[in-house]
């Protein structure tokens, strides 16, 4: 993937950022569902249980898609 993306006419964004939004939007459904289920119960810190959740799954999926 390049570094930057053309959006519209002019404007380049970073190639990262849609990841980023996808990711986002992603883990907003998952954390849902892991809510309604109740894993964070389970977990000793759920805020850094999300912070982690959430870096390990834009990390994972950028660097799938950045090969």
């Amino acid at each position: 993937m390049s570094g930057e993306i053309d959006f519209f006419l002019s404007l380049l964004v970073p190639g990262l950022l849609p990841i980023l939004i996808g990711c986002v939007l992603l883990f907003i459904l998952l954390d849902l569902v892991l809510a309604k289920v109740g894993v964070y119960r389970y977990t000793w810190h759920p805020s850094l249980f999300r912070v982690a959740l959430f870096a390990a799954m834009f990390s994972g999926v950028s660097l799938l898609l950045n090969q």
